[in-house]
């Protein structure tokens, strides 16, 4: 276990509340935080920190994520700005996020590149979507299909991850839900991985346990992209996405790499039967 594992590892939920006061203890969460893009909250974006970023962007940093100990336990709510800073990283903040890989009837997986608009990990190429729980029961998965009442069963937490995929594939690809059932995500493992967005003096990053969606869908799906979310996608096979790392032009974000590099191209050479690739363990990438 490295040394940051460690840190992580010894955070318990009360630390964490005592550390970082702007966390909302789940217990303390009441009503329904609003959901992407819907922040009217106009203070955040004269923050110093933001300098430079887009709107849209900035608002979506108000959205609460759901903070986590180090056995993926919910302990609450902090905004997307606390849970992306550097140093609260550095220290050992950690959140819930998932990745979907969507795949159509030929194989081929759905890539996006990240809008220039994006305040972390801009402009690079990752897999379909990939984004963040909100705070809130049914992205918990306590009120989903397939969750109970208990916040910290894997299985609601799977079901919490799925709603928010759906929600994210919207937002972001303007994939319809018709076109993207609950049913038909299946979901596979979780890692932890930690990373700067740019390099090592950058003042944003990631430190997440990532839930692994696999999504099947037919060839003639809608997607209406949000450019404000994403500036370019395709689909690719194996070779041309081995192709495209080879390319010293193209950037990928850190767990979009750390997937490929550990995961990805068995998982692909078995899509029609992915049961032996599910487990219930956390994958720490750290």
């Amino acid at each position: 276990m490295s040394d940051y594992a460690k840190l992580v590892a010894g955070l318990t939920g009360e630390d964490i509340l005592n550390k970082w006061s702007e966390v909302t203890p789940l217990k303390q969460i009441s009503g329904v935080p609003k959901s992407a893009g819907s922040s009217t909250d106009n203070s955040i974006i004269n923050e110093t920190i933001f300098e430079g970023h887009n709107e849209e962007q900035i608002k979506l940093m108000d959205e609460l994520c759901i903070v986590l100990d180090y056995e993926d336990k919910p302990i609450g709510a902090g905004t997307k700005k606390l849970c992306h800073i550097m140093t609260n990283i550095d220290e050992g903040l950690l959140h819930r996020a998932f990745s979907v890989f969507l795949f159509n009837e030929d194989g081929k997986l759905l890539l996006q590149q990240r809008a220039d608009e994006k305040i972390t990990f801009p402009q690079m190429w990752t897999n379909t979507c990939c984004s963040h729980p909100l705070c809130v029961p049914d992205e918990l998965g306590i009120t989903a299909e397939g969750g109970s009442s208990n916040q910290n069963d894997l299985s609601t937490a799977i079901a919490g991850a799925k709603v928010a995929a759906q929600r994210k594939l919207e937002h972001e690809l303007g994939i319809p839900y018709g076109d993207a059932p609950l049913a038909d995500f299946q979901y596979l493992t979780r890692i932890h991985y930690k990373s700067p967005s740019g390099g090592d003096d950058s003042k944003w990053g990631e430190h997440e346990i990532d839930y692994i969606l696999i999504l099947k869908t037919k060839n003639d799906i809608t997607i209406n992209a949000n450019y404000n979310e994403v500036k370019d996608y395709k689909y690719v096979g194996q070779d041309e996405l081995k192709q495209m790392f080879e390319d010293d032009s193209l950037v990928f974000t850190p767990w979009f790499k750390l997937i490929c590099q550990t995961f990805l191209f068995n998982w692909w050479g078995n899509l029609d039967d992915l049961h032996s690739f599910k487990d219930d363990k956390v994958h720490r990438l750290l």
